[in-house]
């Protein structure tokens, strides 16, 4: 069935928000949508596409109003990270480049550490590493 997954995402400042992730580590594809009213963001080694659209754009495109992300949450992104001093990394990165840290980095549930933030948009993101040897057996 699907060859790809990609996420579209509204902003309100295409430049601010390839800044923004950007200082997160974030590389980002010029050969697709790279303009005022767009970019690709690129994610991990599957390459899992994230579609930045500046609002007006989104709208158009969705045939519906953009939610508050500020005011509700819609989706979580969860992104892998390979330590925990990256995860640490993460949330001082976010909270550098602008964004806010809603979750202090912890663990989580014994086998788990992570922590939350935003975007410049309110949109919220986690980084997780996941410790296989203390996984729960099941």
């Amino acid at each position: 069935m699907a060859k790809q997954f990609w996420v579209n995402l509204p902003v309100k400042d295409i430049a601010l928000s390839k800044e923004f992730f950007t200082r997160l580590g974030f590389s980002f594809n010029p050969n697709f949508g790279d303009s005022k009213e767009s970019a690709c963001l690129v994610v991990g080694d599957n390459r899992v596409v994230v579609m930045l659209f500046v609002e007006p754009t989104f709208t158009k495109a969705a045939r519906n109003e953009v939610a508050d992300a500020t005011r509700g949450t819609e989706v979580l992104f969860s992104i892998d990270a390979e330590s925990r001093e990256e995860v640490d990394e993460v949330a001082r990165k976010a909270a550098e480049a602008g964004g806010s840290v809603f979750g202090k980095p912890a663990e989580i549930q014994g086998w788990m550490y992570g922590c939350g933030f935003t975007d410049l948009d309110g949109h919220r993101w986690n980084a997780l590493f996941r410790d296989a040897s203390k996984m729960p057996q099941k």
